[in-house]
């Protein structure tokens, strides 16, 4: 991942924009009068779901989070990659040669587990012994699994024996040193290597981004503990710092502004099967900071805590409630960011159970959760002894009232402090709401009076480095070039290849805008010539604003030009597309066995066509084709939008757009199974 990605995963564009633009919420976007120009009908929409911002009136621009920033505080790309990354805490620098070796090395752990996920897949569904279709049977008709909940999450089986999986990897090419560290095998005391997952059903663990991390590993015998063996912590798994499941979950928790977060595996498991999409499982432990930033506020604007109702799940509840309140008090002066509410399942029984028994029940407990202060408040005074003291109301007053005020609404806060005297007159003990208010402004005292100390602190560090002046090499940084991380997902690595081409050909350009005309007509006036807003990846648009004005002036060769034109913070990316295709190929495969290389390369063209002018045709109508299909869910979105606010007007105003925009796709489409046909002959 990429800095600029990465910050970008930290910040969410709403929030952001909302902090200088009134953002108004319409159905799955936002919108506002354009910042840009003046206008009278909102044309200006956020994408909360794809993180992008687009003028659909007289500016007709669009972007990520950092395209806005440098269009509206008139920002280079390195100040605004500085800008944003203090605001989302990613230090921005260029990796050292060690840093990158770690990245490297990183890569290839993640690299051999998800090859492990796929054996132990194979081993359940592929080629079953007669123990793997027992465990089959068990996970499909014990676990009510279906066959297609196993596919998409990929979940195997570990078969009995010592060394399955150790030898299977060594035979790949995987050394057995780093199938130790990557915890899939185990060394004991004697020095014997044996593989760690044995009768075991296989869980994958993956990151935000979908990458296997680690395994959850459950127990088939009765008499195997623990019944649920974790992968140990390794460079690449904490389950402190993942939410199993959050990489299919961020969608629908971004759609619905909501997350339910469970405690274990099959909880999520069994949700994503029956349509909750929105579930998440914290893996047994207690809510942690990283694991709370990972979801709000920038994906979930209300977390469902949906604990076990044993004794173990509610302590886990209420630390995970105090976690949150520490939390989101560094950032938010004490104030949840996001809504809390706490979902309480009846007859002790785990959301595995409910939701296989009654999935319409698990809806409604879900909608009816409790407000976190409702819920404390009835815990805390449940726990009080028969008979309590003044010490012990007082003790339980001053435990609750942060957690009380620990929300923005002052409506909230009296209902709350109401609730609370109620619900201590119940003991019986009767307490006046005078006395909880001064208790209360005691306690926000202290809390203000930390927090002050905090920020004296921190500004007093701020204030000792202020005069610091960092001078940048160029040359250094050129050198260095290789040490970044570049992101390896298939979108940037196709934005990459086009603008590997574009570089060799520069007068391509001028071909691929007069294509881009008689193919869409009307639609390239309204898209524009090929350029920066064909890119998602904040580097490669960057870049291929310098390479448009590179190829604008006579004066320079294009390379030399951007060489001395382009954004500091962006030459090592520059390296990295400028690098040789055999080059770039086995450093993507350094995840992988290398003696596919020769048949990767082969099929390496995205498209196949032999000349480097129909190659970077072709890429560039393929993110043209992206672009349009962005551009058309975006229309087709407000258009939905209107219609359900019963704006048919609106509705009908966009209409032509869409239109357009659908004959500009059925166009490229065709360009593209035209140039397909001709690589199969």
């Amino acid at each position: 991942m990429s800095i600029a990605e990465d910050i970008k995963s930290r910040l969410d564009i709403v929030a952001y924009i909302q902090q200088t633009v009134p953002l108004k919420k319409s159905g799955r976007t936002y919108k506002a009068p354009c910042p840009f120009h003046s206008e009278k009908t909102p044309s200006f929409v956020v994408n909360a779901e794809t993180q992008t911002w687009r003028c659909f009136g007289a500016c007709a621009e669009g972007g990520d989070i950092f395209s806005f920033a440098m269009k509206r505080n008139g920002w280079s790309f390195s100040e605004a990659l500085e800008a944003l990354g203090a605001l989302a805490g990613v230090e921005v620098k260029k990796q050292s040669p060690q840093q990158k070796q770690r990245e490297d090395h990183l890569a290839r752990l993640r690299g051999l587990l998800g090859t492990a996920a796929q054996i132990y897949h194979k081993h359940l569904v592929e080629a079953p012994s007669p123990d793997a279709e027992q465990v089959l049977g068990y996970a499909l008709d014990r676990r009510g699994l279906t066959e297609d909940t196993l596919r998409t999450f990929e979940i195997g089986y570990a078969p009995r024996g010592w060394r399955n999986m150790l030898d299977e990897l060594i035979n790949l090419g995987y050394d057995e040193a780093l199938i130790l560290e990557a915890g899939v095998a185990i060394r004991n005391e004697q020095g014997r290597v044996y593989d760690r997952f044995r009768n075991r059903l296989m869980i994958p663990i993956r990151d935000e981004r979908g990458r296997v991390i680690g395994f959850g590993a459950r127990a088939l015998d009765p008499n195997d503990n623990p019944k649920y063996l974790n992968s140990p912590q390794t460079p690449v798994f904490d389950k402190s710092q993942v939410l199993f499941g959050l990489d299919a979950a961020k969608s629908a928790i971004r759609e619905t502004e909501t997350a339910v977060i469970v405690e274990g595996y099959m909880d999520a498991i069994q949700a994503h099967q029956a349509g909750f999409s929105n579930v998440v499982a914290q893996m047994g432990t207690a809510m942690t900071e990283h694991q709370i930033r990972l979801i709000a506020p920038r994906y979930a604007r209300k977390i469902v805590l949906a604990l076990d109702a044993d004794a173990a799940g509610q302590n886990a509840t209420r630390r995970s409630l105090e976690t949150a309140r520490q939390t989101l008090a560094q950032d938010y002066g004490g104030k949840f960011a996001v809504e809390f509410r706490i979902l309480q399942i009846p007859d002790a029984k785990d959301p595995d159970d409910l939701i296989r028994e009654s999935p319409e029940k698990w809806r409604d407990l879900v909608d009816v959760a409790l407000p976190v202060a409702t819920y404390v408040i009835q815990q805390e005074v449940r726990s009080l002894p028969s008979q309590p003291t003044a010490q012990d109301i007082e003790g339980l007053s001053r435990r609750i009232l942060p957690l009380i005020y620990a929300s923005e609404s002052n409506v909230i806060h009296n209902f709350n402090l109401q609730y609370l005297a109620r619900s201590l007159r119940s003991i019986p003990y009767n307490i006046e709401e005078s006395t909880l208010l001064a208790w209360a402004r005691e306690e926000l005292k202290k809390l203000n009076s930390t927090q002050k100390t905090k920020t004296a602190v921190e500004n007093e560090a701020l204030e000792s480095d202020i005069y610091e002046v960092r001078i940048v090499n160029l040359d250094s940084l050129r050198e260095a070039s290789a040490t970044i991380t570049i992101t390896d997902d298939r979108m940037s690595e196709a934005e990459a290849h086009c603008l590997r081409l574009l570089f060799a050909d520069p007068e391509a350009i001028y071909q691929i805008n007069r294509r881009l005309r008689e193919l869409v007509g009307t639609a390239a006036s309204t898209l524009g010539d090929f350029g920066a807003e064909d890119f998602i990846t904040s580097e490669y648009r960057q870049i291929m604003l310098t390479f448009l004005s590179a190829t604008r002036q006579h004066d320079l060769d294009v390379q030399d030009y951007m060489e001395s034109r382009l954004d500091a913070a962006l030459y090592p990316h520059f390296e990295h597309i400028r690098a040789e295709e055999p080059d770039r190929l086995r450093q993507s495969l350094r995840e992988r066995y290398t003696p596919d290389l020769a048949d990767v390369m082969k099929k390496s063209r995205l498209g196949g066509l032999s000349s480097p002018a129909s190659q970077v045709m072709e890429q560039a109508l393929r993110l043209r084709l992206r672009r349009v299909k962005r551009e058309l869910d975006d229309l087709m979105f407000m258009q939905r939008d209107a219609q359900n606010a019963s704006d048919h007007a609106a509705a009908m105003e966009l209409g032509p757009r869409i239109a357009l925009f659908r004959r500009a796709k059925e166009v490229l489409d065709a360009e593209l199974n035209a140039i397909a046909s001709l690589i199969s002959k």
